[in-house]
């Protein structure tokens, strides 16, 4: 079975949070997150070939934006939310409220 590393709230920065959410398929999947608690990759993954979607997550996971949990075969992913509010306050909220708002660019409505 296959763990992930996740990094400790203490080492989230700025700069790898805004990376992370500077592609539009990660803003999207993280969108998508913001309204479950949560979701597998397939469920996410919005027709993209397995690889891309690979390297999309673990992008998300090193800024420590996204927690994925393995169950058995399949991969459940979440928002670190509460970690995020802690080292961060109010800032993913105001992403989430921004990103939900509007649509993400370059991606179909």
């Amino acid at each position: 079975m296959r763990t992930y590393t996740h990094p400790a709230a203490e080492d989230f920065t700025l700069g790898r949070l805004f990376h992370a959410l500077s592609d539009p398929v990660r803003l999207e999947i993280v969108r998508r997150l913001s309204s479950v608690d949560e979701a597998t990759c397939g469920e996410l993954d919005g027709g993209r070939p397995k690889s891309s979607v690979s390297h999309h997550f673990r992008i998300l996971r090193e800024a420590g934006l996204v927690r994925t949990r393995v169950a058995g075969t399949v991969h459940q992913n979440s928002l670190r939310r509460a970690e995020l509010d802690a080292r961060f306050p109010g800032l993913m909220e105001a992403i989430v409220r921004q990103i939900v708002a509007e649509p993400v660019v370059g991606e179909p409505v």
